[in-house]
């Protein structure tokens, strides 16, 4: 399956090591993953899926490939900025969102309206919106949970 994987464009040392941890669980159990492929959580995504041996897909704002990260292995070039954030969550078959600003608040407003299971890793709490269709953010505590939640999700979906 295809796993969206989502978070801030800058971050931490300690929220790039766990961006890697959830992707190498990710890569390790054969999942694309799919994210905007440039730097912050997205390198940190790219290179984790690729210590696995994971593949990874990078939705870019931009209209040249060549911008993405070093750990992207297909590139698409979009051209259109910060709108790409509705493709990010389009692509993949569930999201796993990690700590982030208003662009990953973005893609997970996103994932709901494309009816994506959204899984939380340290990530926005929209309980209190007042959201009144399913949009729900089942928050783990470590990154092997949230795998084991995306791919618990989808098997209830099929």
């Amino acid at each position: 399956m295809r796993v969206s994987v989502i978070g801030g464009g800058t971050i931490t040392e300690e929220q790039a090591a766990r961006a890697e941890a959830v992707v190498r669980e990710l890569g390790a159990r054969g999942h694309t993953v799919v994210c905007g492929g440039r730097g912050g959580t997205m390198a940190a995504v790219c290179r984790g899926a690729k210590a696995a041996g994971g593949t990874t897909i990078g939705i870019l704002p931009s209209e040249r490939r060549e911008q993405a990260n070093d750990y992207v292995d297909v590139a698409i070039a979009t051209g259109l900025g910060h709108a790409r954030n509705a493709l990010v969550p389009l692509n993949g078959d569930a999201v796993i969102a990690l700590t982030g600003g208003v662009g990953t608040l973005s893609e997970i407003g996103f994932a709901g309206i494309y009816d994506r299971p959204v899984v939380g890793l340290e990530t926005h709490d929209v309980s209190d919106l007042g959201i009144d269709h399913a949009l729900e953010i089942e928050t783990v505590e470590t990154p092997a949970a949230a795998v084991d939640a995306v791919e618990a999700a989808l098997e209830r979906r099929s």
